[in-house]
């Protein structure tokens, strides 16, 4: 069963006795999954499981659910407001699906975005810590991609994406759902950054804003909102290419991540004339018969470009220069809630 096939099956979409059989399964697989998360947590909460200090604040961005909420854009915003601090710091991350090269998309995308930020990936934070603090020039602070869950090492602040457009997971664990843990674990969260906020109304923002505060009621002010704007094109060469160039075209989209849909959405947005798109498994390393497929499925929709996430290009060849992708830039509707931010980091660096 392919990604999307299975998002419908769990949003309910997918109608029927056989549809409705699989959810039954998939519940029952929910709820063994869901004694595991607690009795962790619990272990963790009550420190009968060990928790390792760095020597250096650690600022954690994470998600309760599985899917792209924006972490890496958001782990390069952080980086950013930190080098404009004077602050030197580091990110460290479990480096998921690595190619063989030893990094993985993220790193790449964080390599374009923050290029004087050492990046060490590693699936336990803690060598990953250790790595980067040992070496010649080690980071004042670290920032750790996708850590809500990785409790191994304490960090001074826990920074939780909601992505608006699917904020809580179907409200069912996996494999059911899409969290990864109860949303108790907002509870942990020293802020929440909603994120793809202008794709949803005000209307479900406020109502987003309501649940959290019901489940975490520490959180009242301290919820924030966030936007991923497009800004320019990007070849696989490293070229940017004005934006307005895929609205002049007839575009087909391709992408492997976690949230396809938001990057439909965003496209959609622009008013961009879409023929037809094609998606992979998040995470996924394109071979050349993949990209030949797409191309060809873009010729018989009639589209001139392709247009793809910095995260899918950045494994594409730099030859294909029909590939381009969507750069993007994180930006907050309201400029308060950027100087909260940068006085949160004030606070924990």
């Amino acid at each position: 069963m392919n990604q999307a096939r299975f998002l419908r099956l769990i949003s309910g979409e997918d109608r029927g006795l056989w549809p409705a059989a699989l959810r039954g399964m998939l519940t029952v697989a929910s709820c063994g999954y869901g004694c595991a998360t607690s009795i962790r947590n619990t272990l963790y909460d009550y420190r009968l499981l060990p928790i390792h200090t760095a020597t250096v604040p650690v600022i954690s961005v994470g998600n309760l659910t599985t899917g792209g909420t924006g972490k890496t854009p958001v782990v390069a915003l952080l980086c950013q407001l930190l080098l404009l601090q004077g602050r030197h710091p580091g990110i460290i991350s479990r480096g998921y699906r690595a190619a063989a090269d030893g990094s993985n998309d993220e790193k790449k995308v964080l390599e374009l975005l923050v290029p004087r930020v050492p990046h060490a990936q590693h699936p336990d934070r803690r060598s990953g810590a250790q790595q980067l603090l040992s070496s010649s020039n080690p980071p004042d602070v670290l920032v750790m991609d996708d850590g809500l869950q990785h409790r191994r090492l304490h960090r001074q602040l826990d920074i939780v994406l909601l992505d608006a457009t699917c904020p809580f997971g179907h409200d069912r664990l996996l494999p059911r759902g899409l969290l990864r843990e109860s949303l108790r674990g907002l509870r942990r969260a020293q802020a929440v950054l909603i994120t793809r906020s202008s794709l949803v109304s005000p209307t479900a923002l406020l109502q987003i804003q309501e649940r959290i505060l019901q489940i975490a009621p520490q959180l009242s002010n301290r919820i924030l909102q966030l936007d991923f704007q497009p800004c320019s094109l990007r070849r696989a060469d490293g070229a940017t290419v004005p934006l307005h160039t895929a609205r002049q075209r007839p575009v087909y989209l391709m992408s492997g991540i976690g949230n396809p849909a938001a990057f439909r959405s965003t496209c959609e947005s622009l008013g961009l004339e879409i023929r037809g798109s094609s998606w992979f498994p998040d995470h996924h390393h394109f071979s050349s018969q993949d990209l030949q497929h797409t191309r060809q499925a873009a010729d018989a929709a009639g589209a001139e470009l392709i247009l793809t996430t910095l995260k899918d290009l950045v494994k594409i060849p730099p030859d294909e220069t029909r590939f381009l992708a969507l750069d993007i830039a994180a930006t907050f509707p309201d400029p308060a809630h950027e100087e909260f931010l940068l006085q949160l980091l004030r606070t924990v660096t």
